[in-house]
């Protein structure tokens, strides 16, 4: 639960929408709830004292025999009435007799609420003798107010069952005093199942719309982050649909003007960078023909390979960058297979590569690109160590391709500073040793167009450069997995 309430934005929606309705209805209960109550007691009140107007005027104009008929036959599930011949002195006997006739039935009295298994209008069940008797037991009669009862007629007034029940009792002209009870618990009738029912429904329809609101906002939303990740990973996309509400739409409209100016940056660069590299050549061109005719020969060779230096870096340079501005299609590739087959094309140059085969792994990426980063760190590997171990390892966040070498690996002090364009840690000039520099530059190139990067760590002998690549490119992986070794002659008679 909250593994998805963290998650989910239709989780929390929902929830806060459900606690807004909650929160409200309380609030509602509170407020209205007290003034509800005593609207409801002062309406029964002034029924209560008008029927008992009327029963009292009915029972001095019609003949005594039939008073006890009358009687019977205007009860109500709520009220009962009866005649007694000497005044009600004590409260508590009074209450206790009320509740005595209430819980009586009815003559002819149909509950359909029983019948139908619906809410019974009796209060037979509802009403305790010893709650009445001690609910109001500190109370007496009182006589009503002129506004309640304004007949010439002497009237005892009493509460009962916490002020949910009347009392009434009136002598008539003839002495006799008429006793009228009343009762009607309304004190739980707010959260009964039709209020429960009702808030059932509301929350249901608010759920539903919750849903429906929070996918059209979580749709765009992971549309937008798909294609962040894959903008990332160095993929041309297609612009994002430009629709819906105006946060939304003005969010797309940023995150494509956004790629515009990425992808025109990125082209400026490697525009700029090859024009560079191409307009060197003239000077250079120019120099080399001067230095022929530089008559000491030592200098002489020391200018043309000075010269020679500079135009390997140019040429390297032109290469870099025309690489940059190649656009390669991403595609769905067996990683497996192309680390293989590079291990495969060394060993067949007779570099002593090791390749140890791990699971198929279907990954989304530039397949030139990676090939050129796998390379260029293989043949770092065998030219600095004497020997490359290549396999790919897998995270719960990312594809790891690894090249293990034995050599001496980088000070901890110079691992950023190797992938800075022209930097050699060999300190000779030559080329076919130290190379002019780029080869780590392109290959962490290649892997942050991937949405990645290269760690160098410390082997313990040598170093351990990780190409680590993200997660979101993987497609599929095969659970076999087997232990091969591929082995060039070279390292076959280095074993033997």
């Amino acid at each position: 639960m909250i593994y998805w309430w963290r998650r989910s934005l239709a989780a929390q929606l929902i929830g806060f929408t459900l606690l807004a309705l909650v929160v409200s209805q309380a609030l509602t209960f509170m407020i209205s709830w007290d003034e509800r109550t005593k609207a409801l007691h002062a309406a029964m009140k002034g029924e209560f004292f008008s029927r008992c107007a009327s029963m009292t005027r009915l029972m001095e104009s019609m003949p005594v025999p039939l008073r006890e008929q009358a009687l019977l036959a205007s009860e109500t599930s709520y009220s009962r009435f009866w005649l007694s011949k000497e005044e009600p002195i004590d409260a508590n006997a009074w209450r206790g007799r009320a509740a005595t006739e209430l819980t009586r039935p009815i003559e002819n009295f149909i509950d359909l609420g029983r019948k139908y298994g619906l809410r019974s209008n009796s209060v037979t069940e509802r009403l305790s003798f010893s709650e009445v008797t001690t609910a109001n037991a500190s109370e007496n009669w009182v006589t009503p107010p002129l506004v309640l009862w304004s007949l010439p007629r002497p009237a005892k007034f009493v509460y009962f069952d916490d002020h949910n029940g009347y009392g009434l009792t009136i002598k008539l002209n003839d002495g006799v005093w008429l006793n009228t009870a009343f009762y009607k618990n309304i004190s739980d009738g707010w959260w009964d199942s039709k209020s429960l029912t009702s808030l059932a429904i509301t929350a249901l329809i608010l759920s539903l719309i919750g849903i429906f609101i929070a996918s059209r906002i979580a749709r765009p939303l992971r549309r937008l982050a798909v294609s962040a990740e894959a903008l990332g990973r160095g993929e041309n996309l297609p612009p994002l649909p430009e629709e819906g509400p105006d946060d939304i739409k003005r969010t797309a409209e940023a995150f494509n003007k956004m790629q515009q100016r990425l992808h025109r940056f990125v082209d400026d660069r490697t525009r700029m960078l090859a024009a560079i590299g191409h307009d060197l050549r003239t000077p250079l061109t120019s120099l080399r023909l001067r230095a022929e005719f530089v008559k000491d020969a030592d200098v002489q060779q020391k200018m043309l390979a000075t010269i020679d230096e500079l135009q390997g870096m140019t040429e390297a340079a032109i290469s870099f960058a025309r690489g940059e501005s190649t656009t390669e299609e991403t595609r769905a590739i067996e990683l497996e297979a192309l680390v293989g087959s590079i291990c495969d094309d060394l060993a067949d140059l007779g570099l002593p590569v090791e390749y140890i085969e791990g699971p198929k792994t279907t990954y989304r990426c530039r397949p030139d690109g990676l090939r050129r980063a796998v390379r260029n760190l293989a043949e770092n590997a065998v030219r600095y160590g004497g020997h490359a171990k290549i396999y790919i390892c897998h995270s719960s966040a990312a594809i790891d391709i690894i090249i293990e070498d034995n050599g001496p690996g980088i000070p901890e002090d110079m691992k950023e500073k190797v992938f800075v364009p022209f930097f050699r840690l060999e300190t000779s000039r030559n080329r076919d040793t130290g190379g002019v520099g780029l080869g780590l530059s392109i290959a962490r190139a290649v892997a942050r167009q991937h949405g990645g990067d290269i760690l160098l760590q410390p082997n313990n002998p040598g170093l351990k450069a990780i190409i680590s690549l993200p997660q979101e490119g993987h497609v599929q992986a095969s659970s076999r997995a087997s232990r091969r070794k591929r082995r060039s002659p070279k390292l076959a008679e280095q074993e033997s």
